[in-house]
């Protein structure tokens, strides 16, 4: 018989954010490496890391970014969509949002991610950008998020099911369904940054807080 998940509590947030607060540093000690250290190339493979995640698992993730590394930067459609067989669900779908979101990012800013990324005034502008920009392929706010935090840039939520279910649990939201406008995205990420208050916990430590709760790891 499956054993019944204790309910959700900020107790119970406190204790596992104290119990795993030295790896969760460490993990975010890694995404600001990336930001203060690492190549437009590299923030370029995170973001199509973060293409392959939406709607699908991390794990898929971590599978098709290692098949279509050598890629990234030349690959055409045929090549990308062969290495991602067996490893994705949506091969020709998202080899198309590389093709895509790379010949933009190539014509828009030469590939120059940080430069462009530094250009915005605040950080929902540059979030919104990322999003709103019809050339580039397979970022939602949420896919947005994960792309800005696994940078190393900070303020971000992720609303992905795991941490709905956790803000639902705690009838911080009625409902764990995704947000699906700009505005709702904004309303419950706003109520994330209130739990990080009363649980006294730093905002970007808490996304992984919850998500480790429900899932046991602490992935990127």
């Amino acid at each position: 018989m499956k054993k019944e998940q204790q309910p959700l509590t900020i107790e119970k947030i406190k204790a596992a954010h104290a119990e795993r607060r030295k790896e969760i540093g460490a993990r975010l000690a890694e995404f600001e490496a990336v930001w203060k250290t690492e190549t437009d190339e590299r923030l370029w493979e995170e973001m199509v890391f973060c293409f392959f995640t939406g709607g699908c698992s991390a794990r898929m993730g971590f599978r098709s970014i290692e098949a279509v590394r050598p890629l990234l930067m030349s690959g055409n459609q045929t090549e990308l969509a062969d290495a991602l067989r067996g490893k994705h669900r949506y091969p020709n779908a998202r080899a198309s949002y590389i093709i895509a979101s790379r010949d933009f990012l190539q014509e828009h800013c030469k590939m120059r991610l940080r430069e462009k990324l530094q250009s915005f005034d605040n950080h929902l502008e540059r979030r919104d950008w990322l999003v709103k920009e019809k050339r580039i392929k397979g970022l939602g706010y949420k896919e947005a998020s994960h792309f800005l935090r696994n940078i190393g840039l900070k303020g971000y939520a992720i609303l992905d099911k795991h941490i709905l279910r956790s803000l639902a649990e705690l009838k911080i939201i009625d409902d764990p369904k995704p947000p699906n406008t700009r505005l709702r995205y904004l309303t419950v990420e706003e109520q994330l940054k209130n739990l990080a208050l009363i649980t006294e916990i730093d905002f970007d430590e808490l996304d992984l807080v919850l998500w480790s709760l429900k899932t046991g790891e602490i992935l990127k």
